[in-house]
This record gives structure tokens, sequence and C-alpha cells, in this order.
């Protein structure tokens, strides 16, 4: 069965694009076949691994407005993940989707004929709580939450939580969250590691060995390729092995 991870935080800087490649691609390296969302209009998933949005014919925005199906928009890429991909447009997508008829359910539809292609798909999600991220929770199987441990992005957990429990109450019972995914870590700081033990004692979320900050992971998209790749021995690549290795088991 395929298992489909939305990469949510409403906060931006936390992280998600870079889990979503890092991870997609670390799942790939153990031989899962994997399909990554770019979901942020954004679009930095789709320039981090070597693409150049404004060289795309077809994109997300095109899937979820019914013109083009998902199998047409997929690009292969030098990490070994197919890619559908994003382009600055996707912004006007998320007034057109709001009037739509169940405009929650039309990402979950659209990806129904390739899904089942893949182990793994990957959605990286916007720094918002609109109504594609709202797909995007209607679409997945479970949930994993990147978090940088300051006292902002802790307080907006217990948002996305509150709204993730409307998803699952209204449009996807059987969503879970797998855990929280510190990130951008370093131990040194007192006021970090407060924050990481408050969100295991507040929430009881699985929360995942932190991955530590490196200025690896801002030069790897320069590149167009994850850290697996272009510093394969490092502390974060080995992080998102570890993350990968942890969800084969899950």
């Amino acid at each position: 069965m395929t298992r489909i991870i939305a990469i949510v935080n409403q906060k931006g800087g936390v992280a998600k694009t870079t889990t979503t490649a890092s991870l997609g691609a670390a799942l790939a390296e153990l031989g899962e076949k994997v399909l990554l969302v770019d979901l942020d209009p954004q679009a930095s998933l789709t320039f981090s691994l070597g693409i150049d949005p404004e060289d795309i014919d077809l994109s997300i925005r095109d899937i979820l407005l019914g013109t083009t199906s998902a199998f047409e928009t997929m690009i292969d890429t030098d990490d070994f993940v197919d890619l559908i991909p994003a382009t600055l447009e996707l912004t006007a997508t998320e007034a057109q989707l709001v009037t739509a008829a169940g405009r929650e359910y039309v990402l979950r539809e659209a990806l129904k004929t390739v899904s089942d292609l893949y182990d793994w798909v990957l959605l990286d999600c916007s720094p918002s709580l609109g109504i594609v991220t709202l797909n995007a929770l209607t679409t997945a199987t479970d949930v994993i939450v990147p978090m940088h441990c300051e006292t902002l992005s802790h307080r907006g957990l217990g948002q996305l939580l509150e709204t993730i429990k409307e998803v699952q109450q209204y449009t996807n019972p059987e969503l879970k969250v797998l855990g929280v995914l510190p990130v951008m870590f370093d131990g040194q700081y007192e006021h970090e590691r407060a924050i990481l033990n408050d969100v295991k004692r507040t929430y009881g979320l699985r929360v995942w060995a932190p991955v530590p900050r490196s200025i690896r992971f801002a030069e790897a998209p320069a590149r167009g390729r994850s850290i697996l790749a272009t510093d394969p021995n490092s502390n974060g690549a080995k992080a998102y092995r570890e993350l990968a290795r942890s969800l084969l088991t899950a």
C-alpha cells in the first residue's frame, strides 16, 4: 500500500522542503519508489531538485484545475525520485479552488491515477493552512511536522494539530500524525532543548532525533540535488537516512 506523507507546518522556514527532498532521496537509496509533489507556489522543492520553474509547461496547478493528468506533469530527477513540480501560478489556484465542489478532495482524486506506482508519495506543503494544504491533509495517510525548536514554532504546533483534528473529523478520518521532526537543531542552546522536551511532554507525539543545523543544507539547492548527494557523509544526511529507516519499520 502506498504511504502518502504530508510534510506540513504553517510556519515558514522550518525545513519542509529540505525534509521532503532529503527524506525522498533517503527512501530512494533504500530501494523504494518515491514521488515528490511540490504544493508551494514558491516552487522551492522544484528548484532544489535542479528544475527551473520558469521552464515548466505543466505543473501541480494544472492537475488541481483538472486540465491535465498527474502522469503528464511528472519529471525524473537526479536524486532517483519523480517530481510533480510547482510554479508561481499556483498562487492563483487557491482562490479558484475555494468555490469548487468537493474542493478538499481534488488532489486525492488526481493522485489516484499514479499513486499505486510508488511506495511513497511525499507532499511538500506551503507555509499556510489554505485550501491547497487542506487538500494535502485530506489526501495523506500520514503527517510529519518539521519544527524549529523555538517558541513561535511550538505555539504553531498546537494550532496545526487542531487543524489536523478537524481534517480527521470531516474529510480524512484515517489520517495519522507520525511525529515531529526537530530541524536546524543546535543542542548547545538551553532554549532549544527546553522546547524539545516540552513538545515531548505536551503532545505525546513521537519526536525523532533532531536534524542538526548545517550550512550544507543551504548549499545543496544551488547544485540541484539533496544533501544526500552533495554531502552524503554529513550528519544531516545521516539524520534523514535514519528517519527513512524508521519509516520503513513504522
